[in-house]
Order: structure tokens, then C-alpha cells, then sequence
């Protein structure tokens, strides 16, 4: 099958489109042949290298899958050849206390497909334990199915798992052009929220108010806590959903109301900030981390998304063997949802 892999870290042009051998399934895994892959900052990162951390290589990047079912393995029960499906990108034993009790995310075995342990689905097919296919209704395409697992189940965790969002409250979204951006503005109006949406053009701001934002602030030419102290009367927001890091995070956690929650998933700015600690407990603020979400979250965001209720927005799509266009184009910030690559 045709694949792109890197066999060392660096630069877009580490990525080699190039014939690898067709994964063989397990007893309960199943391959799918891939229709539509999304990209992720996750691919980016394992491509550059983690500090301190090792991955085996020659890799295969990407989490965020669909295609259609072409084996299953002699212990799989449900799954049928031919059958659409999207696939869950979190990998877990699905045997510890965390697992058991739906939890699958804090597994200590946790990760995400496409990081270490499994290939991901930059290639024509992908093995996955038979748990992470989610059958999709014909009327939802490959590339939408792709672009909704990961970023949506984050937002979801955050939203409504850790910051336990509430009809009424005002969200504070940042970068408002990223997969996460984009499904945390509709999830907050979705619960009943008031959203103030970031981002550094005035075309995403535009995109993300026919998203739902409610009220949008210009990072590159407006001052974000301050228009968030104009835009509230100077009350402050209840949530912050961000994953940005050093750039912000500051301005964020001043921008809450007292008794608010910032919520945070990522580091694509740094990941070193200042924080006075008299400011955190005296306005009795929450700082809550987040990672994914469970495959239960999951399927609870997926309702909507099949009601048409939740909608990714992609950018444009590439052919697979255009990835590190499509990588590069990701590095550049110039897109607004999310990127999809076709094998």
C-alpha cells in the first residue's frame, strides 16, 4: 500500500510518500481502508520529535480517520465488511480501573493513534482495535467523519466534562480558527452559552461568528483582555477554552469572573507562564488541564453530529501524497478548521 512516513525528525521534507506493507490484523482489530484523514498539531509535533520523548520510526502519523471496513479479525463480533465507520483515536488496555469505569483516557496505556505504539492513517489502510469503529450514516461524508473525532471530543472534555458548562454563562474561546476553536464554539452554543471567539484575521472572525460567536476580538490588532472586559461590562467570562499556552494564557486567566474556569489543552505558543497565585485564590478561579476525552464522550458528541446539530468546518483537502503541503500549510496558520488529506 501506499503510505507517507518519516525516518527522522525534522521538517516537512522528512515525509516520504513511498510503498510500505499492509497492516495484518489481530484477532479483535479490524483494517480499514482509508478515505479521508484529518490533520492534527499532534502530527506536526511527532514530526519535528517530542523532547525527552522516543518513537519508534519509520512512523505513520494521523489520528482523525474514516474509510470503510476491508478485514476483520476471526474475534470480532460486530464490525462488517464494507461498513463506513469513523474510527476513535484514543488506544487504551480497556482492562484498568480508568478503562472499566469509562475513563479510557486516564489508562496509563493511553494514546492516540498515530503516536508511538500504532501507525496512524497517512496510508491507503490502518488496523484499530474493533472498540474504536464508529459506524457513520451514509448521508455523512469520509471527509467530515474524519475531520469530527478528535478535535470535537476534546472540546466536548473540556466544555462539558471538566469546565461543566452551563446555559447562561459566557465562554471565552481562543484561536477560534483551530479544530478545537471550531468545535468549542458550537458546543457552547449548542449547551445554551454566550461565546467570545479569537482569532488574527478578520475572515476567521467572520467564519466563527456564522459558527455561533456571539462577539469576536482581533488578537493581532485589539488588546484580548480588554475587549473582554468591554464585551462582558467588566464582569469577566465563566470559561476559557484554550490551547495556545505562553501567548495568552495570562490575559486569560485574568479575563475570568471570579468562581471561573480556564480550561486548557494544548501548548502551541510555550508552554512557560507567569502565574500570582493571591489572584487564583482570592477570586477562587479553577485551572483545569484536559487530554481527549473517552470513547463514551465520544459517542455523546456523535449524536449531534449526526442530527446536524454539530458540523466540522473544513478547510480544503489534499491528495495523500500532497501531505507535506498540507503539513506546511497547517505550520502557516493561514487555515480555518480543519485540513484533509485523501489516500
Amino acid at each position: 500500500m501506499k503510505a507517507v512516513r518519516f525516518h527522522e525528525h525534522g521538517g516537512v521534507d522528512v515525509l516520504r510518500y513511498e510503498d510500505v506493507p499492509e497492516p495484518k490484523v489481530g484477532p479483535t482489530e479490524v483494517l480499514v481502508r482509508v478515505r479521508a484523514c484529518a490533520l492534527n498539531h499532534l502530527d506536526l509535533w511527532l514530526r519535528r520529535g517530542l523532547p525527552g520523548r522516543s518513537i519508534p520510526l519509520p512512523r505513520i502519523v494521523g489520528s482523525d480517520i474514516a474509510g470503510e471496513v476491508a478485514e476483520v479479525g476471526s474475534a470480532v463480533t460486530r464490525a462488517k465488511v464494507g461498513e463506513r465507520v469513523l474510527i476513535s483515536p484514543g488506544l487504551s488496555c480497556g482492562q484498568c480501573p480508568a478503562c472499566l469505569n469509562g475513563r479510557d483516557n486516564f489508562c496509563p496505556d493511553y494514546e492516540v493513534i498515530g503516536s508511538s505504539r500504532s501507525d496512524g492513517g497517512y496510508a491507503e489502510y490502518v488496523k484499530v482495535p474493533e472498540v474504536n469503529i464508529v459506524p457513520i450514516p451514509d448521508p455523512i461524508s469520509f471527509e467530515e467523519a474524519a475531520a469530527f473525532p478528535l478535535v470535537f471530543l476534546t472540546a466536548w472534555h473540556m466544555l462539558v466534562t471538566r469546565a461543566g458548562v452551563r446555559p447562561g454563562e459566557t465562554v471565552l474561546v481562543i484561536a477560534a480558527g483551530s479544530g478545537v476553536g471550531m468545535a468549542a464554539i458550537q458546543i457552547a452554543k449548542l449547551f445554551g452559552a454566550r461565546v467570545l471567539a479569537t482569532a488574527g484575521t478578520d475572515a476567521k472572525l467572520q467564519k466563527a461568528k456564522e459558527l455561533g460567536a456571539d462577539e469576536v476580538i482581533n488578537h493581532s490588532t485589539q488588546d484580548l483582555l480588554q475587549e473582554v472586559k468591554r464585551l462582558t461590562d467588566r464582569r469577566g467570562v465563566d470559561i476559557v477554552i484554550e490551547h495556545v499556552g505562553t501567548a495568552v494564557f495570562e490575559k486569560c486567566l485574568l479575563s475570568l469572573t471570579p468562581g471561573g474556569r480556564l480550561v486548557t489543552c494544548g501548548v502551541t505558543s510555550g508552554y512557560e507562564t507567569r502565574l500570582d497565585i493571591r489572584y487564583l485564590f482570592s477570586r477562587q478561579l479553577s485551572l483545569l488541564g484536559s487530554f481527549m476525552g473517552s470513547k463514551g464522550e465520544l459517542l455523546e458528541a456523535f449524536t449531534f453530529f449526526v442530527q446536524g446539530r454539530l458540523k466540522p468546518v473544513i478547510d480544503r483537502t489534499f491528495p495523500l501524497q500532497e501531505a507535506a503541503a498540507a503539513q506546511r500549510l497547517m505550520e502557516e496558520r493561514a487555515h480555518f478548521g480543519k485540513i484533509v488529506l485523501l489516500p
